[in-house]
């Protein structure tokens, strides 16, 4: 039903979730990322609140186990619910409940957690984290190639129809949103769209910030 990525960068300090699934605007719902706090998946029978509750416990300074316990602990119907956590310093958590669905796993690594459930097989988290720590660069190309890696591995058990990836860096705003919601390909969809977003990104925080410095807006009529 789900699978996904948690991420830090250790250079930039950006944190980012990629999540994909058969069900349609999964990224609406299970992904969450707040800037200088961290970044934390809600999946499989998913409840979205767990997304914002386990951000306000790392601001509040809890780490990611500590994070992940509580949600076990105080949330409802935590059996159903499959859940990654990463914290500000790159450090992770997850947990599966007893009634996540299916062939489902979880995997760790230095800034990066992946998790998920109706997997084809239980390799494909591992799959993700490996691609994950083998590469460089930034943080959202990282994240779409471990993604890619983990469909290549053999993804969900049936096809995934939506996607989407969220980045978060020093601004109050997701520097990067970008979603599928419903399409036959839609990893190879998500890695189009970052490719067309990557190059413009910084410019629009830098149009949001300081306008006058902003690089010309590209479009008919603009000086």
């Amino acid at each position: 039903m789900t699978f996904s990525i948690a991420a830090r960068c250790t250079a930039t300090g950006q944190f980012g979730v990629a999540v994909a699934s058969s069900s349609p605007a999964v990224a609406a719902r299970c992904a969450h990322a707040r800037a200088g706090i961290g970044a934390v998946t809600t999946q499989n029978i998913t409840d979205p609140r767990l997304g914002p509750k386990g951000l306000d416990l790392i601001a509040l300074g809890a780490d990611a186990e500590q994070t992940s316990a509580s949600l076990r602990q105080t949330a409802p119907h935590p059996a159903f619910r499959q859940l990654t956590v990463i914290d500000r310093r790159g450090r992770t958590a997850a947990f599966s409940g007893d009634r996540v669905l299916g062939v489902n796993a979880i995997a760790h690594g230095r800034d990066v957690v992946s998790a998920g459930n109706l997997l084809a097989n239980t390799g494909v988290p591992a799959a993700i984290v490996a691609a994950f720590e083998a590469s460089a660069g930034a943080l959202g190309q990282r994240i779409v190639d471990a993604m890619l890696a983990g469909l290549e591995a053999g993804g969900e058990a049936g096809p995934i129809r939506s996607c989407g990836m969220l980045l978060v860096d020093r601004v109050a705003w997701p520097v990067a949103d970008l979603r599928v919601d419903w399409h036959d390909t839609p990893l190879q969809e998500l890695a189009a769209l970052w490719s067309v977003w990557q190059p413009q990104m910084a410019d629009y925080v830098t149009r949001a910030l300081n306008p006058q410095a902003a690089p010309s807006y590209g479009v008919p009529g603009d000086a």
